[in-house]
Parts: C-alpha cells; sequence; structure tokens
C-alpha cells in the first residue's frame, strides 16, 4: 500500500511520490527559541517525528533527510531580552536546550540535520537580493519587501481572498510600503537590536525568509513534504511559497501537512491567550513523557485535540498493558521486527495514529491470551512479541525495559524491597496490622504491590 497524505495545497489526499525514493525530503517549522515550548508546540513535533520514522521504515533511513530549524532571530526574542534584561544569546542556548530536552522526554528523535537561522544569514541576504532582481520585491527606507502583486498565484495554499489575507496577516501600515498586503524579507536593526551587514543597511531577517533560505540549502529547491503546525498555513507558508517560486522559478514543495490545534475547552491553546500548560511543567508535575507522547498520537493529526492531566493519566495506565504484556513474557525472544500488516496499513494511510494504536491493543490482547499456554504457543507470543515492540517503535513508545517502566530509575528501590521483605515476614507471622500499614505507606510514596502464588512484585503508579 502506497503512504497516503493529505495535501494541504490540494485540499485532498493523495498518493505520495516522492521525487527521488533514495532522496526523501522532510522539512518541518521548528520553535522560535525565547520560552519553553507548550503542548501545542510539541504537537506538531510528535506528529512529524512519527511520520519520519514511517519514511525510513518504508524508504530506508539511510534515503531520508528531515530537516527542522531553530529560529534564534525574531523578534519576540529582542523582545524576551528587553524585558528581562537576559542578553539574546543566553535566552536562545538555553530555550534551545530546554527544547530539545524536553522533546527528548516526548521520545522524539533529533531530526537529521537542524539548522540555525543565524548561520543563514548570507543565504537570506542573496534571496531577498535575488527577488529584487527578479521584480518580485523592492528596497524601501531600509527595509526589503515582497510585492504580493507580483506574483499572479499569491495565496494558493490558504485559498483566502486579498482582504481576509491582510486581516489574517496582521499587516504593519507603513508609508514606504507600496501595498498593505507586501510583506518584510530584510528590515533595519538599530543599536540594541541584532544585526548583519547587507546591501541595504545593517539589519536582520523577516521570519519568513529563514525557512526559504534554511531548507533551500539543505534540502533543494524543490523538495518533497513541508510540515508544520494548522496557524502556520498563512501567512508564514503562504509567503515562504511566494519567495521560494518567484526565487527559484521552480515549485517549491509537493506535499503540505498540517497538524491541528492543541485546544483546551474548545480554544486553541496558545501563549496569547494563557490557557497553556508547557511539556516542562507537565513533566515536573510527575507526568509521564511517553505518556504525553501517546496522548498527542491518540487523535488523528489533521483534528482538533483537547488534552487534560487527566487524560494524560489514562494514557499512562493505556501504556501499563502494553510493557505488563511484554514484561509477562520477558524471557521469550520476539521472533520477528516486522509491523504488522494492519498497524502499517493504518500509518500509511495519512497517519491514522488512532487505528494504529487500536491495532497494537489487540495485538496486547492476542499476546494475553496466548500466554494461557505458553509452552504451547511459545513462536506464536515470539511473533506477537515482536510485533508489539515493532509496531510500538514505529510510534516512538514501548521502548523501555518493563522492569524500568515499572519500577522507575530512583535510588530508593532497597528502601522498597526492604519493606516488602517486612510486609511478607509481617504476613507470616500473622502480624497483619503491619503488613496493610506497609502497603499503605508504599501506596503514599506511590508504589503499587502486586501480590501472586509466586510472590510480590512492585511499580509505581
Amino acid at each position: 500500500m502506497t503512504i497516503k497524505v493529505h495535501n494541504t495545497l490540494a485540499r485532498e489526499k493523495q498518493d505520495f511520490e516522492p521525487i527521488d525514493p533514495k532522496n526523501v525530503r522532510m522539512y518541518v517549522c521548528g520553535p522560535t527559541v525565547y520560552d519553553l515550548a507548550h503542548v501545542g508546540n510539541a504537537r506538531p513535533v510528535v506528529v512529524f517525528d512519527t511520520f519520519a520514522r514511517l519514511l525510513r521504515y518504508v524508504y530506508g533511513a539511510e534515503h531520508v533527510t528531515y530537516v527542522r530549524n531553530i529560529t534564534d532571530v525574531e523578534d519576540k526574542i529582542i523582545e524576551a531580552s528587553l524585558k528581562s534584561g537576559e542578553p539574546i544569546e543566553s535566552i536562545t542556548k538555553r530555550t534551545t536546550q530546554a527544547y530539545h530536552d524536553d522533546m527528548a522526554a516526548l521520545g522524539a528523535l533529533p531530526p537529521d540535520v537542524e539548522p540555525r537561522a543565524t548561520d543563514h544569514i548570507q543565504e537570506m541576504i542573496d534571496m531577498s537580493a535575488k527577488l529584487i532582481e527578479k521584480g518580485h520585491a523592492y528596497e524601501a527606507e531600509g527595509h526589503v519587501l515582497f510585492s504580493v502583486k507580483s506574483m499572479a498565484d499569491y495565496g494558493e495554499l490558504s485559498r483566502r481572498n486579498r482582504e481576509d489575507m491582510i486581516a489574517g496577516a496582521r499587516v504593519e501600515v507603513a508609508p514606504y510600503k507600496k501595498d498593505p498586503a507586501d510583506f518584510v524579507l530584510w528590515k533595519p536593526s538599530n543599536d540594541e537590536q541584532p544585526g548583519w551587514e547587507s546591501p541595504w543597511g545593517k539589519g536582520r531577517p523577516g521570519w519568513h525568509i529563514e525557512c526559504s533560505a534554511m531548507s533551500r540549502v539543505h534540502l533543494g529547491e524543490t523538495f518533497d513534504i513541508h510540515g508544520g503546525g494548522l496557524d502556520l498555513t498563512f501567512p508564514h507558508h503562504e509567503n515562504e511559497i511566494a519567495q521560494s517560486k518567484c526565487c527559484n522559478e521552480k515549485p517549491y514543495v509537493n506535499y503540505w501537512m498540517h497538524n491541528g490545534y492543541v485546544v483546551v475547552n474548545g480554544e486553541k491553546m496558545s501563549k496569547s491567550l494563557g490557557n497553556f500548560f508547557t511539556v516542562r511543567q507537565l513533566l515536573d508535575e510527575g507526568l509521564n513523557g511517553e505518556a504525553l507522547r501517546l496522548t498527542l498520537l491518540s487523535g488523528h493529526y489533521r483534528q482538533p485535540l483537547d488534552i487534560t492531566r487527566e487524560k494524560v493519566t489514562e494514557f499512562k495506565t493505556q501504556l501499563d498493558r502494553f510493557y505488563g504484556a511484554i514484561q509477562a513474557v520477558e524471557k521469550i525472544e520476539a521472533s520477528t521486527e516486522e509491523v504488522s500488516e494492519a498497524l502499517l496499513d493504518a500509518l500509511k494511510d495519512d497517519l491514522n495514529t488512532p487505528l494504529a494504536l487500536s491495532v497494537l491493543h489487540d495485538i496486547t490482547t492476542q499476546l494475553n491470551k496466548t500466554t494461557d499456554d505458553r509452552k504451547k504457543n511459545r513462536k506464536v507470543i515470539a511473533q506477537l512479541k515482536g510485533q508489539l515492540l515493532a509496531g510500538g517503535k514505529l510510534l516512538g513508545i514501548i521502548q523501555q525495559d518493563p522492569e524500568v517502566w515499572f519500577k522507575g530509575e530512583g535510588d530508593d528501590s532497597q528502601n522498597i524491597e526492604a519493606l516488602i521483605a517486612e510486609r511478607i515476614e509481617a504476613k507470616k507471622s500473622k502480624d497483619f496490622g503491619r503488613a496493610d500499614a506497609i502497603r499503605d505507606e508504599l501506596a503514599a510514596q506511590g508504589i503499587e504491590l502486586l501480590d501472586s502464588p509466586t510472590g510480590t512484585t512492585w511499580r509505581r503508579k
């Protein structure tokens, strides 16, 4: 089955046909590093990390290049520096590291290439100059602006009318603009702002030109897939198309993929609305990163997704079920690393992660039933275990050792084991009051005891 993707540009689901199957290329807009990432920022990371895993599985890891940028020069960063007094370099270094740490906690693999905007300033200057040369941009009072009227099919991605585009872009009314819809490629910097020398004076790039330049350097003038959040469709992605098509005189991207919003009570999660919680905040509260990843994959990527702390806890329980099934057959080696056909078909159908997760649950149910007669069903168990692990790997879950998953890596394991041993002795001497007190004491620490005919084991809740 061919991979199918919903192409925002075509407004329909299409068969994915890479330009070169031996060089599949995808670009995804990364963070503007001025603050911690909220859960809405994390959704495209998890979605496109999963899609990159699928591409690597189908085409081979050596034939896929996944680029996700770091925007480290932008007005929000300047504002954060002015407000806090912290130097820009310090802000971008600190928040970039926090972003990497938080996304790693969600099981996201690093992209193949992670370009920084400040390392590609010359390419942005060159593209802006070329757009002026071709009549698609003009210089005015130290600014370089893209001339929207110079592009006949401007707006093909968002399909908005002119009035909506002007309103949606929150255009700056400025006397130096030839048209209110024109947008900035380069702007002047004062002594307190970061700046680079250019043919138009000291300045810095506009946001949109950054991604056009970085994708061009690392993926070429035309590439396969561009991804990002739905909120980037206009003006950011619309303007990327305009800059790149007019500069290169070639198609820019063949397939555009956009994930839906994370919502809270039906409203988009955003810093401006103040209804957001950061990934770091949830992790610090003790919520599990893998459970948060599973929550982000629980709905179809193109649909809105309502996330609550209770929902993350619920998906932690689902992961307990997966890890419990693996732990129950820990002495049987998995016999395959192949993903089940049903799960692969689900992901190939426009990354249908909810259906893929239901396949994982079906495999887990079969595995749990088959373990009733382990000796007789050893080959079946080995295959089901392999399918569960392989499917989990494709989704970025169920990759930990079950023992570590349930018990954690804390340094209190010896104390817990000692209390369990004391409880066993208390039960032997019929001191059930003490045995119950130990159970309660451990429960208060988030430790669940599992009694069975073969003994007592434990896990963290």
